[in-house]
């Protein structure tokens, strides 16, 4: 499951050289490889009224955000056994994920963390609060937490329908058409516009394994990519691929996001791995065809797809300042969208939730 939690960054702004950097949260913690210290002045302090404020205001549809007890969870996951587990997370925080049933029937998915991956208690809870507060249609929702001396659990939605990731790596599915793909760079956008421009936060660990499916096929980011452990100030990343130059002197800021959006866009289209400056020099020459999944068999329009092809580059410019901002990128899409007509959510119903 991956989540975003709060910073009081500032909107994306060219003229600053101290914006206020994924790194530094103490409860962001993403990817693999730079450390910074945090800066204990961005801690904000949860407050009672803050803690019912957070019940109260959910979303529409989503359960409010709640302690669990260990009881609970334990009576929801059949004692997290092995045929209640979804996934198994490693490296740097250790965690495992399970399907889970509340007695009112609501099914959830619940990360068990060890201890090593998040040893601090406090640390964990004012995580899950934070992590708490955020609502969205796009978002796969965090409701819940437990911690004690020898647990550390998140509860988030269940979606049965997997993650992007499986949707376009396994053959034996049927493939993702061409109006779900843009369907889901749409939605992921929306994620990001409200993370970045509403709820002042950062995004960093996006990748397909973060899209993940609802039952209606409707793709949502997972709300726990940025659940993740720093130690004594340092924090750890996961997905290289989705790193942007920048991050490896330490920066992390919205335009690293738009980076690996861009990625991200570039695997809806062609299903696989290309290098930028390979596929850039095919989108001068006309030759879309060639980066484009041969799975679509051609059944997509040629002039959205270099739109939409163009905007995957322009995200993955080196200068982060020269890249597109999320209003940019949902702009382009919404235009390609309406052109092309009603989304698709064709999406087949899969068991499992794999972030």
């Amino acid at each position: 499951m991956g989540c975003c939690f709060t910073t009081a960054h500032q909107p994306q702004n060219p003229d600053s050289d101290n914006d206020e950097q994924h790194h530094d949260a103490p409860d962001t913690n993403v990817n693999p490889a730079e450390d910074t210290d945090v800066n204990p002045a961005e801690v904000m302090a949860l407050s009672e009224d803050g803690w019912n404020n957070i019940t109260e205001q959910h979303q529409e549809g989503t359960a409010p955000f709640r302690q669990y007890t260990l009881h609970e969870l334990m009576a929801a996951t059949d004692g997290f056994s092995g045929q209640n587990f979804l996934s198994k997370g490693g490296g740097e925080i250790p965690n495992n994920t399970y399907r889970g049933r509340l007695p009112g029937g609501q099914r959830i998915a619940v990360k068990r963390f060890t201890l090593l991956a998040w040893p601090d208690e406090a640390q964990f809870r004012e995580m899950a609060i934070r992590g708490g507060r955020l609502r969205h249609r796009r978002l796969v929702n965090l409701i819940g937490y437990y911690c004690d001396a020898d647990e550390r659990l998140l509860v988030a939605e269940f979606m049965p329908n997997v993650s992007l990731a499986t949707h376009l790596s396994n053959s034996r599915n049927r493939t993702m058409e061409w109006s779900m793909r843009l369907r889901v760079a749409c939605y992921i956008a929306e994620a990001l516009e409200y993370c970045i421009n509403e709820a002042r936060t950062l995004y960093f660990d996006l990748n397909p394994n973060k899209v993940l499916l609802d039952e209606a096929g409707s793709p949502c980011l997972s709300c726990f990519g940025l659940a993740k452990n720093h130690r004594k100030g340092r924090c750890y990343r996961t997905n290289i691929s989705y790193t942007p130059p920048e991050c490896v002197s330490g920066m992390v800021t919205p335009e690293s996001m738009i980076y690996s959006f861009g990625i991200l866009l570039q695997d809806l289209l062609s299903g696989k791995k290309i290098p930028r400056d390979e596929a850039l020099e095919l989108v001068l020459g006309k030759k879309i065809s060639i980066i484009l999944d041969s799975r679509l068999n051609g059944e997509y329009s040629i002039e959205e797809a270099t739109v939409l092809m163009k905007l995957a580059y322009q995200c993955l410019e080196h200068n982060p300042m020269d890249r597109p901002t999320i209003g940019d990128v949902i702009a382009t899409l919404a235009q390609v969208q309406n052109n092309a007509g009603g989304p698709s959510n064709a999406i087949p119903g899969t068991e499992g939730q794999d972030a």
